[in-house]
């Protein structure tokens, strides 16, 4: 999906393409997502962790759920939108959920437009709603979903390393977010 928004780069500005992650393009989705863990780290966030590995992003992308978005002709960041999470009881493909939303820091601002195209996608594949969640203790994100119209819904306990959703591992509690989507716009 080509022109899903305009952002400002850097003083200049470019239209966000949407492209969908191939196994190919495993190596640039990690780098967007180790140069974003490593900008969280250094200002004290326990987001995710340090680096990922490359097996917790492999199956969203051979399922074709994972997004690069490219600003400029490069990577500027990616996204992953499935249609369930077990964090939340309900039925699989009434809600969109947002994972691993990423951004270059050069590419700063961006986190609208992805947001924006994640709730038009999720609406045009008849869901209801868009959720995603975020370690409770980044207080600068969760600031930041709310101002962008989340809702906070309750928070949860997951087990891995942050980023990685396991069934075992040290547990990271995650504040879950909602935003409801309507028929004649991005929210209602």
């Amino acid at each position: 999906m080509k022109g899903a928004g305009a952002v400002t780069v850097d003083g200049i500005g470019a239209e966000a393409g949407f492209r969908r992650a191939t196994v190919a393009s495993t190596d640039v989705v990690l780098g967007v997502l180790d140069e974003a863990a490593r900008w969280l780290g250094s200002r004290g966030v326990s987001q995710w962790p340090p680096r990922f590995e490359a097996a917790w992003v492999e199956g969203a992308i051979s399922r074709g759920e994972t997004w690069l978005v490219d600003v400029a002709g490069k990577a500027a960041g990616t996204v992953t939108l499935d249609w369930s999470d077990p964090l939340w009881a309900d039925t699989p493909g009434s809600a969109a959920y947002v994972h691993r939303m990423a951004v270059c820091r050069w590419a700063a601002g961006l986190g609208g437009v992805i947001l924006t195209w994640a709730a038009a996608t999720a609406r045009d594949q008849g869901a209801g709603a868009l959720r995603l969640d975020c370690v409770s203790s980044n207080t600068g994100l969760r600031a930041y979903y709310e101002a962008a119209g989340f809702t906070h819904r309750g928070d949860a306990p997951v087990g891995g390393a942050p980023g990685q959703r396991a069934d075992e591992g040290p547990v990271t509690w995650v504040s879950r977010y909602e935003l409801p989507l309507g028929t004649d716009g991005l929210a209602d």
